[in-house]
């Protein structure tokens, strides 16, 4: 199934630190994502409920890798 976050018209956003309070796993890496670290989100237009959470890095090196 390809990621849900991989269309031109997904939106992203940068998650502070202090807005971070649940863990999330990074679809980039499979990497956990602990509460109070700043992170990605992704929203696929149209489809709130598919966005993912990504480490800055993973997000960057997916978009390098195009």
């Amino acid at each position: 199934m390809p990621d849900p976050s991989d269309t031109p018209d997904t939106e992203t956003r940068f998650v502070q630190p202090y807005e971070a309070t649940k863990t999330y796993l990074c679809p980039g890496c499979n990497r956990e994502i602990p509460p109070g670290m700043g992170h990605l989100v992704a929203i696929p237009a149209g489809d709130p409920d598919l966005r993912r959470h990504w480490h800055r890095g993973c997000w960057v090196g997916r978009a390098n890798r195009r």
